[in-house]
């Protein structure tokens, strides 16, 4: 509670607060169009084979008379016949009578939805159809890649080097896929976007939680993911407006170097400075961010003896460097870890399985969505509010347990019932971004500040497992079409029994070493501590 207390005497939620948290969450508002950007970019149009060279295709009746149709009578997309084949009536024709070959001179594409696309472009249909879905867990690899290493990074550097860096990383990889030559060259720039991508969104988080005071960080976790469910409906106007591929790839990619320019005026995060022993930063910091908050008396009055008194704790354990071994060596990190682990892979497993198939609801993708973004306002506002009044555990593990019970309800329910079926996958999917808005702040809270930003780096990884994994779940639905959702909706309900072995942190200070979490396991709480938590039972009425 020591450093709440020095946050609170610098301004608490003060002018500074408000800049900053602003500005680290606005370019939040297109990693939500990077993440999910392939549904339009790679988007499969109807096509089929271009009949050959010396086909009148001018001529009524000419393409036609080139494709096979299959069992509902649409023409077949990845075969032709060898010859031309006379035409019947009702656009009927002998099928099954003539000899077929591959599309051997390229297919013809309808445009009318997508004029361009990375499918079209590179003809990713067919036998290179996989190459689509390679594109996405290239992308996804670079996402848990990102996680692991800039994780541990921002622990050793510090939260706004790694930010500056990811920034720049986004904006030029992703400026590179717009013009990439090649699907090669595109697939390795789609994977820097990745780890640059996942960095900001753990950086995001931890430098927002750690300038802020203990009743005010759901509201920044709330924030985090209302502005990402705003990047939802963003994309699907950009996506509409802008149908080409490389122009849409390029406008959600170049307004990262405009966050890459003012994210130099970011202050770091003095809660890492005095977990990393740089006392002289920390006090420098804090008195900087007093005159911001035209609390200059306040600042005044901070001394390097005054941190050393109130930051003795941290300041004595700042030796030890943490690393990613430390969450498996230490019993108490361990537990943790694992628990955390689950509930990550569960999430995101379960959310791309759902949100990376737009076209298979058989209606508008654009509206498809706006509707995935709408169900979030709500259903994050409902965590919210369990999350402030009952504690980060009933929200996890409510928002757990009822997306899988929709997701595991929408595989019995028959196929020709859409509107149940749209509905429940909606409403799960509601429920899957709470869950991840939760797990974002809880894992933030759980941790200590000197392993806090790798730990989110492993839970982020884990989510990018699951992620990675999920593409290959969907291809179960070949033996039988529900397996898929029956997979989806049997992890999150079993990932959520893992919740139970976790600490409650509502209204807990954030731990700075392992030591306070035993403490805290232990229910063992210093005088201090004690007197401030009666204290932070004012705070919530006091700051209204």
């Amino acid at each position: 509670m020591a450093f709440n207390d020095l946050l609170k005497q610098v301004g608490g939620v003060g002018r500074f607060q408000q800049i900053q948290v602003t500005l680290v969450v606005l370019p939040l508002l297109l990693m939500a169009s990077h993440n999910t950007l392939q549904n339009y970019t790679a988007a499969i149009p109807t096509h089929h084979c271009r009949p050959p060279a010396h086909a009148n295709l001018s001529q009524d009746g000419e393409l036609e008379a080139w494709l096979p149709r299959d069992s509902q009578g649409r023409p077949q997309s990845c075969l032709r016949f060898t010859s031309r084949h006379p035409s019947f009536p009702n656009g009927t024709e002998a099928n099954g009578t003539g000899a077929t070959e591959p599309c051997i001179d390229g297919w013809i594409y309808d445009n009318s939805t997508f004029p361009s696309t990375i499918v079209t472009e590179w003809d990713l249909v067919c036998h290179h159809r996989a190459l689509r879905q390679l594109a996405q867990s290239l992308y996804m690899v670079g996402v848990l890649l990102g996680a692991m290493v800039f994780g541990h990074l921002a622990d050793r550097l510090g939260r706004r080097k790694v930010l500056i860096l990811n920034y720049l990383q986004t904006a030029v990889s992703g400026t590179c896929a717009a013009f990439a030559p090649n699907f090669p060259v595109y697939c390795i720039c789609r994977l820097l976007s990745g780890m640059s991508l996942a960095s900001i969104a753990l950086n995001c988080m931890t430098l927002n939680v750690e300038w802020m005071p203990i009743h005010t960080r759901a509201w920044v976790g709330t924030l985090i993911g209302y502005v990402y469910s705003v990047g939802q409906f963003l994309l699907a106007g950009l996506a509409y407006a802008v149908p080409h591929w490389r122009h849409l790839q390029l406008l959600v990619s170049v307004p990262y170097f405009a966050a890459f320019v003012y994210s130099w005026f970011f202050i770091e995060s003095a809660r890492w400075y005095s977990s990393s022993g740089r006392l002289d930063l920390t006090l420098k910091t804090l008195q900087r961010v007093a005159q911001i908050n035209g609390k200059q008396e306040e600042g005044a009055k901070l001394s390097m003896e005054v941190l050393r008194t109130n930051l003795h704790k941290e300041l004595t354990l700042s030796h030890r460097q943490a690393s990613a071994m430390e969450l498996l060596r230490c019993p108490t990190l361990r537990r943790l870890f694992l628990c955390l682990s689950l509930l990550w892979f569960a999430t995101s497993f379960a959310y791309y399985g759902l949100v990376m198939d737009l076209q298979g609801f058989g209606v508008s993708i654009y509206l498809i969505q706006v509707i995935f973004g709408a169900v979030d306002l709500p259903a994050k506002l409902v965590c919210f509010l369990v999350i402030n009044s009952l504690g980060r555990r009933p929200a996890q593990m409510a928002s757990l347990l009822l997306a899988g019970i929709c997701i595991l309800v929408n595989g019995v329910v028959p196929q020709d019932q859409t509107i149940v079926r749209t509905s429940l996958a909606v409403l799960g999917k509601g429920c899957l971004a709470s869950s991840f808005n939760c797990i974002f702040l809880y894992t933030g809270e759980v941790y200590p500040t000197m392993i806090r930003q790798t730990g989110l780096g492993m839970g982020s990884t884990m989510a990018r497992v699951g992620s990675i994994v999920s593409p290959l779940v969907s291809m179960t639905a070949e033996f039988y079409p529900s397996m898929p959702l029956f997979i989806f909706g049997a992890v999150p309900v079993a990932a959520s029994a893992a919740i139970v072995l976790l600490p409650e942190t509502l209204g807990q200070p954030l731990p700075d070493t392992v030591q306070d979490l035993e403490n805290r396991r232990k229910g063992k709480l210093s005088r201090q501590q004690k007197e401030q938590q009666k204290q932070m039972v004012q705070l919530p009425s006091a700051a209204r």
